[in-house]
Formats: C-alpha cells, sequence, structure tokens
C-alpha cells in the first residue's frame, strides 16, 4: 500500500475512507474520470500518479520511501501531465501541503509547478502547457 507507507502526507486507511478514497471509489474513478500510472521494482508497487481529465487536476502522487530519488516521480508526473495535455488542457493543476519545508514543494517546484494561491489550508499549484509540447503534437 504506496499510498498509506509515503515519507510526507501519508493517510491511514481509516483516514481514506474518511475522505471516500476507497478501493472501490478508485476504481470508478479510473473506470469514469481518472486515469493512473503505476511504478513497479521487482512485482512491487512502488509509486503511482492518478489524474483526473474532467478537471485537470493532478490528482494524487506516491512514491515509497525506499525509491525516491530514483527518477520515479519524475516519470509518473510526466506521463500524468502528458495526458492530461492530450485530454485538451491548457494550464493544469494540484494542491498540496502549505508547507514550503516538504519535499513534494521542492519536487513540483523543479518539475515546473508554480504557486497560484493558499486557500482553505491548501496551496494550488499550475501548470502551463509546455510551448514544445504544442509543438510536438502538430498543433
Amino acid at each position: 500500500m504506496v499510498r498509506i507507507a509515503t515519507r510526507e502526507n501519508a493517510y491511514t486507511m481509516a483516514e481514506l475512507a474518511e475522505l471516500d478514497i476507497t478501493p472501490e471509489n478508485v476504481t470508478a474513478l479510473l473506470d469514469d474520470t481518472h486515469r493512473g500510472w503505476l511504478c513497479e521494482d521487482a512485482d512491487q508497487i512502488v509509486g503511482f500518479a492518478m489524474g483526473n481529465k474532467t478537471n485537470g487536476e493532478m490528482w494524487v502522487i506516491a512514491i515509497l520511501p525506499s525509491h525516491e530519488k530514483r527518477g520515479v516521480g519524475r516519470q509518473l508526473i510526466t506521463m500524468l501531465e502528458d495526458w492530461l495535455w492530450s485530454e485538451g488542457w491548457d494550464d493544469i493543476w494540484l494542491t498540496t501541503s502549505e508547507d514550503t519545508a516538504l519535499r513534494a514543494y521542492g519536487f513540483y517546484l523543479a518539475c515546473g509547478w508554480k504557486d497560484r494561491e493558499i486557500r482553505d489550508g491548501l496551496r494550488y499549484m499550475h501548470k502551463q502547457k509546455p510551448d514544445e509540447y504544442s509543438r510536438a503534437a502538430g498543433e
């Protein structure tokens, strides 16, 4: 269970259930509005990312501590961003902690995400579709 084993922003299964994030609900989202990617190492899931095509949100990215700083997160976020661009979004977004000392914040900045606002205890970040993607897609 990658999501409950992350170094930062970890949730218990009970906390996820309180947020209505259950295996059944996530499966339903993947069947409808969301898409996800997994990274495996030796038949073990070590990271995953999911996005929402209806609103352009990078919904979640989680990596096991044992696989941090190995490029897993960068590959997952790139696949997710490319998918959201292909779904027609020119500006995509995510929410994260207000705490800029967390590694996730530095990771998002390094991946080209920018602060948009802080609201209701969350930091909203966004990223605009790069010009090179538009050229590569023939737009």
